[in-house]
């Protein structure tokens, strides 16, 4: 989703920092926004961590492996002939805060709603082998996923007393992916979907992310994103000059002494510090329902604001400016912007290994399914130097998975599902206008019982997050129609 549990999904980029600040800050992908851990422990110790067994492999019958996946139930607000919610966990930990924060407990409650969530194989806790070794990882998939909820559903459904109830499934992010496609596959077990900035369409090159960080940047101020694009400029060229190294590891406290043999190292450090920018972007200050445990007070606006504040130095000092206040935020000591040391925790297949919270199993799922490679192949974004081929090739690098095979997995995977031209009923797609996901979303109406949500002015996930007295009236407008949806759509 990211909120790890809903899945907030779905960014390879944000990686760069979890070896550098947000391994430090107790992990927080682009898409992933993890609480800390005092409070996971608090939301576990309220809500108990149960088991569920799965088979390892849904698609062969002759494989009789097994394993456990986490799951979470709440039952405060279930009246009997009520439906079944489904939250559907994504790529991080499934965070039992969920079963005590979000719209979606709002719509249980008037609806008598039995809450569930089911941790994604191969995050957090549900570990279906022994390692992450790139043999292992083959059994992680959307489709292998998909399977699991629909006999997590069937299973629970029969030992609940819950087989004829309507069971409705909530996502956000790839998890709204998974939701829209959980219906769209196995429409038998699940009733209607509430698939949230989910990202239906797979692309190995992505570069409108980028576009729209241009242009949500400007919404604030138009001179923002051209400070941004003056900053990386100067950067990327400092970086062609190792008289510059010294200075620049000062700036960006960095944790060793910069070193650029190739151009991977160069992209890398580029593409870190544009994270910056991306996360805030993402996320701007819609998730700030959670603040104190999850949001912070860095927006659109306050990077705005350093990068046209002149009092700094030029663009570039205010680029290193925002840097230190992104680190600062998540107290984090040094930047560690060293690519070797990336492919050293990335190829860690040890679950005790630092990319094992899901950066090693995420980054896979882009190579195997999905691409969704955030590059700067386009003119029309402020970023500078972190191309399409440096993003693939780390697929190579990681699981040994070529460029051409990354292009057949994802085709398979808009074949599969169909991605812009899902056909389906009863799920409803709510996208921000300042989140670059929608631009792989649906975001206007499919038919009438495939309805978009296109909010203007919110971000990534915004409508599943609990009401603020400061929320946009089309955010609330949002959220109230799709509860009226809901309502509808439990009638037929």
């Amino acid at each position: 989703m990211a909120f790890p549990t809903s899945g907030q999904p779905v960014n390879r980029v944000v990686l760069l920092f979890m070896s550098s600040v947000f391994l430090a800050a107790e992990g927080h992908y682009r898409g992933i926004m993890k609480f800390n851990s005092v409070q996971d422990s608090k939301q576990r110790a309220m809500f108990e961590e149960l088991w569920f067994t799965q088979k390892l492999d849904h698609f062969n019958g002759a494989d009789s492996r097994e394993w456990k996946q986490r799951y979470f139930v709440n039952e405060a607000f279930y009246k009997p002939g009520g439906p079944v919610f489904l939250m559907i966990g994504g790529e991080g930990p499934a965070n039992p805060a969920w079963m005590q924060y979000g719209t979606w407990l709002t719509y249980a409650e008037k609806l008598g709603a039995l809450c569930l969530m089911l941790e994604h194989r191969f995050y957090g806790k549900s570990h279906p082998t022994v390692d992450l070794g790139t043999e292992n990882l083959h059994f992680l998939s959307s489709r292998q996923a998909l399977a699991d909820l629909a006999h997590f559903r069937t299973v629970m459904g029969q030992t609940r007393g819950l087989t004829n109830m309507k069971w409705v499934a909530f996502g956000g992010s790839y998890p709204g992916s998974l939701a829209a496609w959980f219906r769209l596959k196995y429409p038998h077990l699940v009733h209607a979907s509430v698939a949230t900035s989910a990202p239906l369409y797979a692309t190995v090159n992505f570069p409108e992310y980028l576009e729209v960080v241009w242009r949500s940047l400007a919404s604030e101020n138009t001179e923002c994103p051209l400070q941004v694009k003056m900053a990386s400029d100067t950067l990327a060229k400092l970086l062609k000059d190792p008289k510059t190294f010294d200075n620049i590891t000062k700036d960006f406290n960095l944790c060793s002494k910069l070193q650029i043999q190739t151009e991977m190292d160069s992209a890398y450090f580029l593409e870190m510090l544009a994270g910056n920018f991306m996360d805030v972007v993402q996320y701007n200050q819609d998730n700030r329902a959670f603040e104190g445990v999850l949001g912070t007070n860095i927006t659109i606006k306050v990077l705005c604001g350093i990068m046209g504040d002149t009092s700094l130095g030029d663009p570039y000092a205010r680029y290193v400016a925002v840097a230190r206040l992104m680190m600062d935020t998540f107290s984090v000591k040094c930047l560690d912007a060293s690519f070797s040391n990336y492919v050293r925790d990335m190829t860690n297949t040890s679950w005790d290994g630092p990319a094992a919270g899901g950066g090693r199993q995420w980054v896979y799922q882009t190579c195997s399914e999905f691409g969704f490679y955030q590059s700067t192949d386009s003119p029309n974004q402020p970023f500078i130097g972190f191309p399409l081929v440096y993003q693939v090739r780390q697929c190579a690098d990681f699981y040994n998975i070529s460029a051409e095979q990354v292009a057949e997995a994802v085709a398979q995977t808009n074949e599969y599902y169909g991605g812009y031209e899902i056909r389906s009923s009863r799920i409803v797609f709510p996208n921000g206008s300042i989140d670059p996901w929608h631009a792989l979303g649906i975001t206007q109406d499919v038919t009438a019982d495939l309805p978009a949500v296109f909010i203007k002015g919110t971000a990534h996930c915004a409508n599943m997050y609990p009401a603020r007295g400061e929320d946009l009236p089309q955010l609330s407008l949002a959220r109230d129609h799709i509860f009226m949806l809901l309502q509808q759509w439990l009638k037929q």
